[in-house]
């Protein structure tokens, strides 16, 4: 972490007015406790169910704050994104909500059920190459032929600001929280979930936990400066992406650290929690939990939020049955 004092990114205020601004359209999501695993790892788990929000992740918070904030005449032009997952189909529910219209690009790879999704919440998709080349070309062309707005993944003020109230819930919901793991991919929910702490629960801690086959952002950290995420091969697909300038400025200014657990881990923990627990996550989702299993973050006597990012599985595909990897 970056001991030189500078200004955050965000103030406490433009993180409580996203909060007010996503308030009537985003759930408040439960926290669920488990005492087999809290007596397996050693602490006091809390378990913050991001998979029971809208689109089933995250995401919605961000898209929400985003596309809420945005002017009149914005609004008639619409909102753009590039997106195979779990973005595209907030961005295109809160464009739906706001009474604008997304524009989606998503790559042919992009599966099925997901491309259905954000059609049905009423977006147009426009299909790329799974390049970036030709993901960037479609998207130029379509911000030239709309004059949309851009709203970029995770490497936004909004987004990031929309996506702290996840953590800022969570500290209402559980008192005397001593840390929150949460997922990293590009960013957005960990410099977020880094900026609910700082300004709301200083003497909370803040560790972000990323696949090792997947380990650009905690190469990032230990560099100082963004490390690019090269062909990553993980089952923990909503953790692809590099980090953006501004999630780099805050985690590296901020959060404590980043750990990395292996793909068998990481499978484990999204087994357990589906046993266990008996509610589905995603892969992304049970990274923070495998960081628990594997002792790479020591919760012992602790109180510890674990941030459950999303619960988006493909049930066709699940990875205690298929080669995912």
């Amino acid at each position: 972490m970056n001991s030189v004092a500078k200004e955050p990114l965000l103030t406490a205020e433009n993180l409580k007015d996203a909060e007010a601004r996503i308030r009537p359209h985003a759930h408040i999501t439960p926290v669920l406790t488990s005492s087999y695993l809290d007596e397996r790892v050693g602490g006091e788990l809390f378990f913050k169910c991001e998979n029971f929000q809208r689109i089933g992740a995250f995401k919605f918070r961000g898209a929400t704050n985003a596309v809420f904030s945005l002017a009149p005449e914005e609004l008639e032009r619409g909102v753009v994104a590039h997106s195979s997952g779990n973005h595209a189909q907030a961005l295109a529910l809160a464009a739906r909500l706001r009474g604008t219209r997304a524009t989606i690009v998503m790559p042919t790879t992009a599966s099925a059920v997901k491309v259905a999704a954000v059609r049905g919440y009423g977006a147009e998709v426009v299909p790329c190459q799974p390049t970036v080349e030709d993901r960037e070309q479609q998207t130029e062309r379509v911000l030239e032929e709309t004059g949309g707005t851009l709203i970029h993944p995770y490497n936004d003020r909004r987004i990031i600001a929309g996506q702290a109230t996840a953590a800022m819930e969570l500290l209402e919901q559980v008192e005397g929280l001593d840390l929150i793991l949460a997922p990293v991919g590009g960013g957005g929910l960990l410099s977020g979930t880094t900026l609910a702490a700082h300004h709301f629960s200083p003497s909370t801690r803040v560790i972000g936990v990323e696949p090792a086959a997947a380990d650009d952002a905690y190469r990032s950290l230990a560099t100082g400066q963004i490390q690019p995420s090269v062909d990553p091969k993980t089952i923990a697909d909503g953790l692809l992406t590099s980090l953006g300038d501004l999630t780099f400025a805050v985690i590296s200014q901020l959060t404590e650290s980043i750990v990395t657990v292996t793909e068998e881990t990481i499978v484990e923990a999204m087994r357990t929690v589906w046993e266990r627990m008996k509610i589905i996550i995603e892969p992304s989702a049970a990274v923070p939990v495998a960081a628990l299993l594997e002792g790479a973050v020591d919760p012992a006597g602790q109180r510890v939020g674990v941030i459950l990012s999303g619960g988006n599985v493909d049930l066709d595909r699940l990875p205690w049955t298929h080669s995912s990897v």
